[in-house]
């Protein structure tokens, strides 16, 4: 049996860093539909969804450099447990809130913070983690399993949070906080080959070396950016409640599959790519399925007919899923390992504006334009960007296969 899993599930160390990857996803998609769901009860504003948002959003642009630095100073098990202990915090939180009626948004919004604070100490220590304990040939078949631990987590977390809810609000926190007890074992029997790194005088010098290295690095630049500016101006999921409500008619359970249709397309990429990875030059198919999702959002924006516009869904997130592989595997194929955590952080960032900023710009667009009109223009520029970043950044169209990338100096 254990020789038809993926050959980085093999490795005693990632298999466990996945289990733990997938148990704490599963949690937090869990809390979200729990949280949005008491949130919005308290005042009926969606106001109030978006200033939790933006309270998780906020410790992540104060806190991303030195939680950069951290991870490349500190033992990255160790961070990302830490950061596991102040998500069971928070789950344990939301029981006492739960049980004294959740009737105020103040404590929704302390949570929002301290989640925004966990998340920020996590993410760069966690994706920094993979390729100390993964060799370099199975390094994007480790990402593509991550990725769908993540999908995973996204497709069936909110569906499961929603029934135990339903059975039991507080249930919902107590399984959550379970499911990050079964993360942080599952993260303490990691075992990396690499110590830390020395410690160095914490100086705005070494506090943004990761920033430094990006900007030297056109061809990491050119695709960090691209999937900035592309989900920025083109990923138009967050108007997927309009399209079900007054395009396609199909109310909150066609609704709710719209919403899932990117991550099943995503999933199925996920899993091909953990199989089989990528064995085609990385810069001309991340320019070519940056343009594919645009053709997929205008084919969306344009349908009457939910088949098609799930079906178009499912493509964006197929290629989209191979973007982010490309992405993440360059990021951590070309960046030197004392450097990993702080040039994760800043890709970690890019990540969370593009999709925080670009659900604002699709419902201001929508607002300005119609919403058919501000997909169909998303879905443009999106081409359009493919079209014209190989110029911008030619180190990214001349990249060749994955496995021919190297660490640049720093």
């Amino acid at each position: 049996m254990r020789h038809r899993l993926p050959p980085a599930l093999r490795l005693r160390s990632f298999a466990l860093l996945w289990t733990s990857s997938l148990a704490s996803g599963f949690a937090l998609q869990m809390i979200v539909v729990a949280i949005g769901w008491q949130v919005y009860a308290i005042h009926k504003d969606p106001l109030d969804l978006g200033l939790v948002g933006l309270a998780e959003f906020l410790p992540l642009l104060i806190l991303a450099l030195p939680a950069g630095q951290v991870a490349d100073r500190f033992p990255r098990r160790t961070v990302v447990a830490v950061g596991l202990v102040l998500q069971g915090l928070i789950a344990a939180l939301l029981v006492l809130i739960t049980l004294n009626g959740a009737n105020a948004l103040w404590p929704f919004l302390t949570i929002g913070a301290i989640a925004g604070m966990a998340s920020a100490l996590t993410n760069p220590a966690g994706r920094a983690l993979t390729p100390e304990i993964v060799p370099t040939e199975l390094l994007p078949g480790a990402i593509a399993l991550r990725s769908v631990a993540n999908q995973i987590g996204i497709i069936v977390g909110p569906a499961l949070g929603g029934l135990i809810f339903y059975v039991e609000p507080v249930a919902v926190y107590i399984t959550a906080g379970a499911l990050f007890l079964l993360a942080f074992v599952a993260i303490l029997g990691v075992r990396s080959a690499r110590a830390a790194a020395p410690a160095v005088e914490l100086t705005w010098e070494s506090l943004s070396a990761g920033i430094g290295f990006i900007v030297r690095t056109r061809m990491l630049l050119g695709a960090i950016s691209l999937d900035l500016v592309a989900v920025l101006f083109g990923d138009s999921i967050a108007l997927a409640p309009v399209f079900a409500a007054t395009i396609l008619d199909v109310g909150p359970l066609g609704l709710g599959v719209l919403r899932a249709a990117p991550s099943v397309g995503a999933l199925i990429a996920g899993i091909m790519l953990a199989r089989r990875p990528l064995k085609y030059r990385a810069g001309p198919t991340l320019l070519v399925v940056v343009a594919i999702f645009g053709v997929m959002m205008i084919v969306f924006g344009l349908s009457k007919s939910l088949p098609l516009s799930l079906a178009a869904l499912a493509v964006a997130g197929f290629v989209d899923m191979i973007s982010m592989n490309i992405r993440s595997t360059t990021v951590l194929l070309v960046t030197p390992h004392e450097l990993q955590g702080r040039v994760s952080a800043v890709e970690w960032v890019f990540i969370s504006a593009s999709n925080e900023l670009g659900a604002f710009e699709s419902g201001a667009v929508a607002s300005l334009i119609g919403t058919v009109a501000a997909v169909v223009a998303g879905g443009a520029i999106m081409i359009g960007v493919a079209a014209s970043w190989g110029r911008l950044f030619p180190e990214l169209a001349h990249m060749g296969r994955l496995e021919e990338l190297r660490p640049e100096p720093v």
